[in-house]
């Protein structure tokens, strides 16, 4: 047994070219089998599966083996040929003879299928893209985009959709998104038509960065609020989706909504998009800062986002202390990265949260405090800063932020006693809302739940199948009957 064993073990690495992985162009012609069989089978799903790959494949693309795989799919001399082999460089021939080796074994065929030309499109945009080649990717993405406007497949909806990501990524990595506005818009249009729900869920995405790009939040809600509605197709669009609208209900003041979409787009987004996911974490934590919230310490110790979310940890600690020195000083230090993910004017905001929050610890410490003292702990650098915390005081008490009194005649703020929290509708009210968020949850399970066609119905015994077949006979007669009468 030992022997056997030993045997097997030493006979393993025998064959290594069955180990081997195959070359980038024959997966590449695997992906072409997989589009040509949800082509003529017209299953989406087959071409979804191709695009996937594709993307596994992004890094080995080369000039070489995508002049080998036009010369494959394409008709040479054909209009899409000449003009996707104009954006290939020319490498030298010794690449050349190493990639096409394997599409000697076997003979050309040359495609006629719309999905087939559109996906090499793709393919060349992203090669173009990734060459940082911006000017040629924006004339490649054009030519594409001219293409799909004459098609009307279902089965290249899904391709589709994806040239419509790197026609509107090219543009916005050269400046000039804003030229493509009513393109995407068009576009959007004749997708409603067409019923590609997917295509619209892309551009309509496309969209709303274009919008939130020049800061036009106002034009960004109205377009989402028109655009027609139905169950998202895909999970990537869902949590892009999730994300604009929490940025819009961010500037609309609506935080509550913002730190839901906020949320719950952090949460679907997929592990792999760690970069979407921090900037989702950024603008929660932002909002939940304005309403109040301190945000948990692992909500900044997320493996890989760490660095990224350091200077909103910081400004964090500063807003839950409530110095509004070390608030400043986080703000400008921090300055350029706010900047950078355009959270400036919202950080902006929170400098009233810092106030109140401070005023709030002076309040549980003291039962009676000058107003000068007020505004020398609070860090007011203002021309009058006791008018100032006068006035701040005034608008805590007016909101229900600190349970105190102004005694205007003495200068001071008087605290009054901590009572029963329990004699309040604050338990109350944190209970119901408790409920309302597990009926939620209960009732979005319900709804995601998947039941087989006709499971309501009771099966028929053999019986009460003769007796119902024997009644529509019956009827039918009577029926044919009346018939004869009547003529």
């Amino acid at each position: 047994m030992t022997q056997d064993v030993e045997m097997k073990e030493q006979s393993a690495p025998s064959n290594p070219v069955s180990s081997a992985a195959p070359s980038t162009f024959q997966q590449l012609k695997e992906i072409v089998s997989l589009i040509e069989m949800g082509a003529y089978s017209r299953e989406v799903r087959r071409i979804v599966r191709a695009i996937r790959s594709t993307i596994q494949l992004r890094r080995k693309f080369k000039a070489s083996v995508l002049s080998a795989f036009l010369n494959f799919v394409l008709l040479p001399g054909s209009e899409a040929h000449s003009r996707l082999s104009s954006y290939l460089p020319k490498e030298d021939e010794h690449d050349m003879e190493v990639d096409t080796a394997s599409s000697t074994t076997q003979v050309p065929v040359k495609h006629s299928l719309p999905e087939l030309e559109i996906y090499c499109y793709v393919l060349v945009l992203i090669f173009l893209i990734d060459q940082k080649r911006y000017s040629e990717a924006k004339a490649c993405s054009s030519a594409g985009i001219a293409r799909v406007k004459n098609l009307n497949r279902r089965t290249v909806d899904v391709i589709a959709a994806r040239l419509y990501f790197y026609y509107s990524l090219s543009y916005e990595l050269t400046g000039d998104l804003a030229e493509i506005r009513g393109n995407l818009l068009a576009l959007h249009r004749i997708a409603t038509l067409r019923h590609d729900e997917l295509g619209q869920e892309t551009l309509l995405n496309l969209l709303l960065r274009n919008y939130l790009h020049y800061n036009l939040y106002d034009q960004a809600e109205k377009l989402r609020s028109k655009a027609p509605r139905f169950e998202a197709h895909s999970n990537q669009q869902f949590c892009r989706y999730l994300f604009y609208l929490g940025k819009i209900r961010t500037i609309q003041l609506e935080y509550t909504d913002a730190k839901e979409s906020l949320l719950q787009a952090a949460r679907k987004a997929p592990v792999s998009a760690l970069g979407f996911r921090v900037q989702c974490n950024k603008w929660a934590v932002i909002v939940r800062l304005l309403l109040g919230e301190i945000p948990e310490r692992t909500v900044f110790m997320q493996k890989g986002m760490e660095k990224a979310l350091r200077p909103y940890f910081e400004l964090t600690n500063a807003v839950r202390i409530g110095d509004l020195k070390l608030f400043k000083t986080v703000a400008e230090r921090f300055a350029n990265t706010f900047s950078a993910d355009r959270t400036n004017n919202l950080i902006v905001r929170l400098r009233h949260n810092v106030i109140r929050t401070g005023l709030r610890n002076i309040s549980i410490s003291y039962s009676q405090i000058s107003l000068a003292d007020v505004a020398k702990k609070l860090k007011l650098d203002s021309a009058n800063p006791v008018a100032d915390a006068e006035s701040i005081v005034a608008k805590a008490i007016r909101d229900g932020a600190i349970d105190a009194t102004l005694d205007h005649a003495n200068g001071c703020m008087i605290s009054k006693e901590t009572g029963d929290i329990y004699s309040t509708n604050e338990p109350q009210i944190a209970f119901n809302s408790r409920i309302a968020f597990c009926l939620n949850m209960h009732n979005e399970a319900v709804r995601a739940l998947r039941f087989p066609p006709n499971s309501h119905k009771e099966k028929e015994s053999a019986e009460k199948r003769r007796e119902r077949q024997q009644q529509e006979q019956e009827l039918a007669k009577h029926i044919a009957e009346e018939d004869d009468d009547e003529f």
